[in-house]
């Protein structure tokens, strides 16, 4: 392929293999999407809402891989899913791919009881930090809310906090073009990377440093969310991609292992 007609999107694939190859090797197994790292488990993945942020081809990307690794995988374009009760026990794992949109009494009960009795729960972007914007109690249970993106789509960066995690183990700082997420976020959840902002689009927040990828609990069930992701072509970054994905992984399990204390308190 002639230089000039490269895209970004393959520059981005090429350039960063050969790097994420080594990171990835010395990563947990279950980390890199190691074969059969969900056999057994049971998973709902919840898609729909505004379209912009691409909830189906983002199925289309991540439900093929989810079946690769063994889950058992319920799609579901209906809300009305969180109100069945025997579905909702049987679940492992709720990946919610669904900006704003409104949730009803019934169906939001659905989706914290599973939470909270113990199944994991996991997102991105908008899907997950910037639905049903009335439900406080649904944002106590991700840990965040989207409210701005100052300038849109930019260039930013990402910045690994924590390279201990698994979620994040190997990786190093890696750049996006996207948008970058200004959240109201939970003082307590485990940060794993972050991302500061420059002041170029809103003056005030010059220097600011705004959590991008995070775990918590909310009661016994473990929460994984990444604000990358604003459209598919997004996963195309190898980095963005991996985590969210190894985060899935680390969802999956809540059923299955002990979670350690995930508060990590700002003000102590």
């Amino acid at each position: 392929m002639p230089d000039e007609l490269m895209t970004r999107r393959t520059f981005l694939k090429k350039t960063a293999a050969a790097g994420m190859t080594a990171a990835l090797a010395t990563a947990p197994a279950w980390g890199t999407a190691a074969q059969n790292a969900g056999a057994g488990k049971k998973v709902l993945f919840v898609y729909g809402g505004w379209q912009g942020h691409d909830p189906g081809p983002c199925k289309d990307l991540f439900v093929p891989w989810l079946r690769q690794e063994g889950f058992d995988v319920t799609v579901s374009d209906s809300l009305d899913s969180y109100t069945d009760q025997n579905l909702m026990n049987a679940m492992d794992l709720i990946i919610q791919v669904w900006t704003m949109g409104d949730i009803s009494g019934d169906q939001s009960k659905g989706l914290l009881a599973a939470v909270r009795n113990g199944a994991g729960l996991a997102g991105w972007h908008g899907g997950l930090g910037d639905s049903f914007r009335q439900n406080t109690e649904y944002q106590f249970m991700v840990g965040g809310q989207w409210v701005a993106h100052p300038g849109g789509i930019i260039d930013y960066e990402v910045n690994i906090t924590d390279h201990q995690d698994p979620v994040t183990a190997g990786l190093s700082d890696f750049k996006m073009h996207s948008e970058q997420y200004y959240m109201h976020v939970d003082p307590n959840n485990k940060v794993l990377a972050t991302t500061k902002y420059t002041g170029e689009h809103a003056s005030w927040i010059d220097g600011s440093v705004m959590p991008v990828v995070w775990k918590k609990v909310y009661g016994k069930g473990r929460v994984f969310y990444s604000s990358l992701g604003h459209q598919v072509a997004d996963f195309d970054v190898p980095e963005a991609f991996t985590i969210t994905k190894r985060g899935i992984l680390w969802a999956s399990n809540s059923k299955y292992q002990q979670t350690e204390n995930l508060v990590r308190p700002v003000y102590p």
